[in-house]
């Protein structure tokens, strides 16, 4: 197990610096798949449960170089950006390794993407070609390409699109013919000694600290940003995360987070091939049904999600129908995590050692994670400490650290910061400072252990009357209460405070609860300014593919109906 650096424990200032005795990957992302695809060639290494795959290592990486002998032979070439617009499946698999392995950059397209955001993605990273699905849920794929290049009908080899003008390649994925694109299958060619001697030549020539992943953060202000990152930067994260979670070949790790995101693509995919675990993708998308079907009948022994896709599972009608007693571990992140949910996943979900994981994209994800042997409290209440070889601390506003328990910036600091935001230095440096310090807008806590807590985004804060107020206090609280399953809360303008405290609430079925009865609840537990002044029954709450929860988009909504009331 990682051990975390002791020496420099107690602390009076917030900033930890992880342990740094433990060795980082040196290798490109296709040498140490191959590695272990040769260890360990009949280990089971992925299923896909939608499209009846399972595959042992030697399989896949028979299938992985056939696609990349294939992308070669089309003319792609270590450097060149290659997208990948589709759900989560085998073909999205392969694509991570096989470009990876010719140095190609591969460009995570969000699912969810209209023309527009497509359009934009492809063109501000320059991609040669973009491989995709033929459609997902409402978006038709094909149908969306065709509208914002509309020379593709006419194309006979190399795409000339007045939109795109440096793409060249559209492989759509599935059987039927689309005029002027290519078919995935027919890039998966067959590969003999010679193509094997490229493949090999160009692993030489390859560095761990070349770009190979371009991720597009999703800003809620502004075009979304392509955070650059390296092989170095996310084998190194998915081979930390593995060892805290204690991965061995013998694991199971199902996945039905988005493999688009940071999450599924280094948590998950690159995370089971660390120790020759085996990936477990129960769909092409999040279905809570479908997840905790997967994950019983395959017996795996790690689950991975967000909150809000844990308590999806946790209240489905059918949960108690099935047999999770194989599940031990798993990472939950993306958000904080409510209390009452984690130590619901922990004694009827029986993950035990379930980590609590906390970063962002720029930091190829995560820079703090929990550890499987720390107290109780520690698990539930914060977000555990620095990864290996990162650096945190938590400043205020002039910069300087400041004392532990007092709330402030978090920033890191170490091998997992992203290159920067593809050929955008003014927003880079806006991001890293000039020591090689990220700023993550989040505001947090550390305690004397070096544990830190996350109390809320600097953007969420809620300032009433001159009084600081951090939603995740009031969220934590609304979780304790039996009839609520889910609770945002979030600041609306008001003249006479600047910023009201509001809060949109899911209950349990058959709940029968009022505003009042939130309000009295919250009224006994915190000083009047922290009562919400605005309670609303939900529903439903505005999510990111990635089952993020989008308050600003919350905030617009409620807005207009108070507007609206007082018109």
């Amino acid at each position: 197990m990682v051990k975390q650096h002791q020496a420099q424990l107690p602390l009076t200032l917030s900033e930890y610096h992880g342990d740094t005795s433990i060795t980082l990957i040196n290798k490109t992302i296709g040498q140490y798949f191959d590695d272990i695809a040769n260890i360990y060639p009949d280990n089971l290494a992925v299923v896909v449960y939608h499209q009846h795959i399972r595959w042992n290592y030697r399989q896949y990486q028979e299938k992985i170089d056939s696609l990349a002998t294939g992308l070669l032979q089309l003319g792609i070439q270590a450097g060149d950006r290659v997208g990948i617009w589709s759900p989560n499946n085998i073909e999205w698999c392969l694509t991570q390794f096989a470009t990876a392995k010719i140095g190609a950059i591969m460009v995570c397209i969000n699912p969810a993407y209209r023309p527009e955001e497509l359009e934009y993605s492809l063109s501000n990273v320059g991609c040669r070609a973009v491989i995709c699905a033929d459609r997902f849920k409402s978006s038709d794929y094909l149908q969306m390409l065709n509208e914002l290049l509309p020379e593709l009908s006419s194309n006979q080899g190399r795409l000339s699109a007045r939109a795109l003008p440096k793409l060249e390649f559209v492989i759509r994925m599935g059987t039927d013919k689309t005029p002027g694109m290519l078919n995935f299958n027919d890039l998966l060619v067959e590969v003999n000694a010679d193509d094997q001697h490229v493949l090999a030549s160009i692993a030489d020539s390859l560095s761990t600290h070349d770009s190979i992943n371009i991720q597009f953060t999703s800003g809620t202000t502004g075009s979304p940003k392509g955070a650059t990152l390296s092989h170095h930067n996310i084998l190194n994260n998915a081979y930390l995360v593995a060892e805290a979670m204690k991965l061995t070949p013998a694991d199971k790790l199902c996945i039905p987070v988005p493999l688009y995101h940071c999450f599924g693509m280094v948590l998950g995919s690159l995370c089971s091939i660390i120790n020759a675990s085996a990936a477990v993708y129960p769909g092409e998308s999040f279905d809570p049904l479908t997840t905790l079907t997967v994950a019983a009948q395959e017996r795996c022994t790690a689950l991975h999600g967000v909150p809000t896709m844990f308590i999806a599972e946790l209240e489905h009608p059918q949960f108690n129908e099935f047999d999770l007693s194989s599940l031990r571990t798993g990472v939950m992140a993306g958000a904080t995590c409510p209390e009452e949910v984690m130590r619901r996943v922990q004694n009827v979900m029986y993950m035990k050692q379930v980590l609590i994981g906390y970063g962002q994209t720029e930091c190829s994800p995560l820079n703090h994670i929990t550890e499987i042997d720390s107290s109780i409290e520690k698990q539930v209440l914060t977000v555990g400490r620095a990864l290996p070889h990162t650096e945190v601390k938590i400043i205020n506003e002039f910069g300087d650290v400041v004392a532990v328990g007092q709330p402030g910036e978090v920033c890191s600091r170490g091998y997992c910061i992203m290159q920067g935001y593809w050929n955008d230095p003014v927003k880079t440096a806006a991001t890293i400072d000039s020591v090689g310090w990220l700023h993550s807008g989040d505001i947090g806590q550390m305690d004397e252990l070096g544990y830190v807590q996350i109390v809320g985004r600097i953007k969420d804060m809620i300032i009433r009357g001159g009084e600081n107020i951090y939603p995740r206090e009031i969220e934590e609280k609304l979780y304790s209460h039996k009839d609520v399953q889910d609770a945002a809360v979030f600041g609306v303008q008001s003249d006479k405070y600047g910023e009201e405290v509001c809060a949109w609430i899911k209950v349990r079925a058959n709940a029968d609860i009022t505003e009042d009865d939130i309000r009295h609840f919250l009224t006994e537990k915190f000083a009047y300014f922290k009562v919400p002044r605005y309670i609303k029954f939900v529903d439903q709450y505005p999510m990111t593919v990635t089952g993020k929860i989008q308050k600003f988009k919350m905030r617009e909504l409620m807005y207009q109906e108070l507007h609206e009331a007082i018109n």
